[in-house]
């Protein structure tokens, strides 16, 4: 009781201090108050956590109901979704892709809500439509999640999910007729179609209890086998381990069926794996490796030698070999060492291999023998990201290549010749010449030197005035390369600075510059975010008048963490789909799968008052003046449950003692973000980029 007064007394005083600005719903709350290592905590919105309940659903809709009244109002946003519209409106061409003496490729024509996969007469020849997945739905929130062609050519399988969730279900489609087949598997997740013989391998857990889909811990990952032609309840269990409930597991089969390989993941920040022989008939896995924080990946299987990547032994990564009779990791021989800059990519093309660099986060690639032997670099058109397509028997190879200000570009590679040749340019509505891109280099708190890029206007003054969108994410071995996004365009073209910043805990560096951005050393990735600011600011390309931070999943987490610590230092903050509950992230769907990079509150009491130090749920503070901001999340999110933001957005309306409004947008029929189809990825970026634009006092013209 104590306790819902208290809350309904800070409602009040927040509503006082904003002047009666906006309004903002009462969310359900409860006295929760839980207890770590003998400290209590009070988590007050614990009913937000039941996204289902009618109270929940009643808040979401009143506080969507006030985000779009707001936005509404913002008088140039018909004007942006217009001009973003327009941007992204051009031929969008993929790699072509061989399967069978078949070539493939995906294309958007423009608008389409998701790219559509066509079949070719021929290398360069007239494209047939093969799968189209806006067919699939009449609001495009089917999303295609790939596609897996069976040995024999035969069939295809496809991985579709609805509306944003990372649960999967497989489709078969005969190849020869393009008709799809009556097999269809339910609750996959994690794993794709391996086809062998005449069916597939999946993994898939148990169905999830009625109501709770998308919030329900995963445990007991299960990988099996379905035949061609049988009903999912027919399909045999392969594998499953009990006995490790919160781990991953996976197979995969190279093109001629003679060896299996099997993934063991969640145990750590890399991977077991194990192999058998597929000729030998009733053969047993062999484990190769036994270090589940090393990364181990098969690339290639040349008779009975296996090529692998993987940075046990090497941080910045390395090239190994071995065979199958003895596929330990005592016996792996390298074959490209560890080098400067760290190796990213191994593609293996017309006998040759091209192993693809990160240095500075910008993409370097070499040819190489078979053998690790270096031959020459290939020439990239300039400082950005590229990423190969080739296969060990056939010649022909490609690559895209992209940048911040260049849209991706397919080119031919000529090995033998060393020639690059463009295979398919978009043509963008805007004015490409008229930008350039920057690559400087800051000094984090502790002295670290951490890289970011700077994109803006020719001719731009650094006078302290210009508005900036700066955007991180900082963990999970991720690296953030160059890259090109039509959602940026209009905020550039107004005289905006798109900031990204390449933070501790990424892979930019290698493992090691992952591990110092984890667990213990995840303020690390703050102190690198805040130097980035302060570094825009000092050298005056902005103010924190005018400075919008944004990030994405456990980049939501860096904007929360850093907005909680600095509040003074921004205008704009959007955190979008984030960990917000770091005491708790770990009860929902695979959030434990997050722990090597965390630590949880389970740990110790150690890790436990580590994590509530910055956990951005716990440092909202009453009486503070918070910067403008806007949480987003989605209703089908199970990858960074809703209840995060959904808790932070409520605690912190109650906690605002400033004039600048705190939104909410609960996209509905959307996920984490991954096939979200293009109309609402359009609907959203209007709204993200006009509240920053409208608060930072950004005319449209």
């Amino acid at each position: 009781m104590k306790k819902t007064i208290l809350m309904s007394v800070l409602a009040l005083s927040a509503a006082t201090a904003m002047g009666q600005a906006i309004q903002y719903p009462a969310a359900p709350h409860d006295g929760t108050v839980d207890e770590y290592f003998g400290v209590k905590v009070a988590d007050p919105f614990r009913p937000l956590e039941n996204d289902t309940s009618a109270e929940t659903k009643a808040w979401v809709q009143a506080e969507n109901a006030v985000t779009s009244a707001y936005l509404g109002k913002i008088p140039f946003r018909s004007k942006l979704l217009a001009r973003l519209k327009a941007v992204v409106n051009y031929e969008k061409v993929g790699i072509p892709f061989e399967q069978n003496g078949t070539w493939y490729c995906y294309r958007n024509d423009g608008l389409q809500n998701q790219d559509v996969l066509y079949k070719l007469d021929r290398l360069g020849g007239e494209r047939h439509v093969f799968l189209d997945p806006n067919m699939l739905s009449a609001d495009g929130t089917v999303a295609l999640q790939g596609t897996s062609f069976s040995n024999n050519g035969k069939y295809m399988a496809y991985i579709i999910s609805r509306s944003g969730s990372d649960w999967q279900e497989i489709y078969v489609k005969d190849v020869k007729t393009g008709q799809d087949l009556p097999d269809h598997i339910l609750w996959s997740k994690f794993g794709g179609a391996v086809w062998c013989g005449d069916g597939f391998y999946y993994s898939a857990y148990d169905a999830p209890e009625k109501g709770k889909e998308y919030s329900s811990k995963n445990e007991v990952h299960k990988v099996y086998y379905h035949k061609m032609g049988t009903p999912q309840s027919e399909d045999v269990l392969f594998y499953q381990n009990p006995a490790y409930p919160l781990r991953f597991y996976s197979v995969s089969v190279n093109k001629e069926e003679t060896m299996m390989f099997l993934y063991e993941s969640g145990g750590g920040n890399g991977n077991n794996l194990y192999v058998r022989d597929l000729r030998v008939p009733g053969s047993q896995f062999i484990q190769m490796t036994a270090n589940m924080d090393m990364q181990y990946a098969p690339v290639q299987v040349v008779g009975d030698s296996i090529y692998l990547f993987t940075n046990d032994g090497a941080p910045r990564n390395r090239l190994m070999l071995t065979t199958l009779s003895h596929p330990g990791y005592k016996d792996w021989r390298e074959v490209v060492p560890e080098g400067t800059d760290v190796l990213e990519d191994v593609t293996f093309t017309g006998g040759k291999m091209i192993l693809s660099y990160s240095k500075d986060a910008s993409s370097h690639a070499y040819l190489y023998t078979a053998e690790g032997q270096r031959l020459h670099e290939i020439k990239l058109p300039t400082a950005g990201s590229a990423s190969f397509y080739g296969k060990r028997e056939l010649k022909e190879c490609f690559y895209t290549f992209t940048s911040f200000t260049v849209p991706g570009t397919v080119y031919s590679y000529d090995a033998a010749q060393d020639r690059s040749t463009v295979y398919s340019q978009p043509k963008v509505n805007f004015r490409q010449a008229d930008f350039v891109t920057e690559q400087v280099f800051i000094t984090s708190k502790d002295g670290t030197r951490v890289p970011m890029f700077l994109t803006y206007k020719k001719g731009l003054k650094r006078n302290g005035k210009n508005p900036v969108y700066l955007y991180a994410y900082g963990g999970f071995n991720v690296s953030l390369p160059p890259s090109f996004s039509t959602m940026r365009i209009p905020f550039l073209e107004n005289g905006g600075i798109y900031a990204q910043a390449n933070l501790r805990g990424g892979s930019e560096y290698g493992e090691q510059w992952h591990q110092a951005g984890t667990k213990m050393r995840k303020q690390n990735v703050f102190d690198d975010f805040i130097a980035a600011a302060e570094w825009l600011i000092h050298n005056k390309y902005t103010s924190s008048e005018k400075l919008a931070i944004v990030g994405g999943s456990n980049g939501g987490l860096l904007v929360g963490a850093c907005m909680t610590q600095r509040p003074d230092l921004y205008k704009v903050c959007i955190p979008q789909v984030g960990v917000m509950d770091m005491l708790r992230y770990h009860r929902f769907t695979i959030g434990w799968n997050w722990a090597p990079d965390y630590g949880t509150s389970a740990d110790s009491k150690e890790m436990f008052e580590y994590l509530r130090a910055y956990s951005p749920l716990h440092n909202l503070r009453p009486g503070t003046r918070y910067p403008a901001t806007l949480v987003t999340t989605a209703d089908h999110d199970d990858r960074v449950v809703p209840a995060h933001s959904f808790k932070f957005a409520a605690t912190l309306q109650q906690c605002q003692a400033g004039p600048a409004p705190v939104l909410i947008r609960i996209d509905s029929k959307a996920g984490h973000g991954g096939g979200k189809p293009l109309a609402k990825r359009l609907e959203e970026s209007a709204d993200i980029y006009g509240f920053i634009m409208q608060n930072l006092g950004m005319k449209f013209k």
